[in-house]
């Protein structure tokens, strides 16, 4: 009943060495090719990755250099412009004080010539006061 047949064994054998050999050059060896090309890819991506992260830190580095450049610059542009309106409101200043005394010397000469015309025209009027004086007094 169940007798082992030599030339079935062998066929069968052979279609399964035929059908192992089909699968190894069709789907096998293309398989592990596209595993091996995909490993190569993802190790060349890391290197890539790495490369750029070894990049982006020297970008990193050249921007915080040129911040501080500019940090600089800026330090110096607002030191230069305190320089001058430090420099224009001293002008100013000088200048409103130079008028300042200008009009207080003025003040005082007007106020001296008044002074000494007041005084003239009191001693002027002075026997006139004397007259009237004596003349109360000697009424009362």
């Amino acid at each position: 009943m169940l007798d082992i047949s030599p030339v079935l064994l062998l066929s069968s054998g052979v279609i399964f060495l035929l059908v192992l050999a089909r699968l190894n050059s069709c789907l096998f060896k293309p398989l592990l090719k596209h595993m091996d090309e995909r490993a190569a890819s993802i190790s060349q991506d890391l290197e890539d990755a790495k490369s750029n992260g070894a990049n982006v830190d020297g970008m990193i580095a050249e921007a915080n250099n040129v911040i501080a450049q500019a940090k600089k610059e800026a330090a110096i542009i607002r030191e230069q412009a305190y320089k001058e309106a430090k420099e224009s409101a001293d002008a100013k200043l000088a200048s409103a004080k130079s008028d300042l005394e200008a009009k207080s010397s003025e003040f005082a000469k007007n106020l001296q010539d008044e002074t000494k015309a007041l005084r003239d025209s009191l001693v002027s009027t002075m026997p006139q006061f004397n007259e009237s004086l004596k003349a109360k007094l000697s009424s009362i």
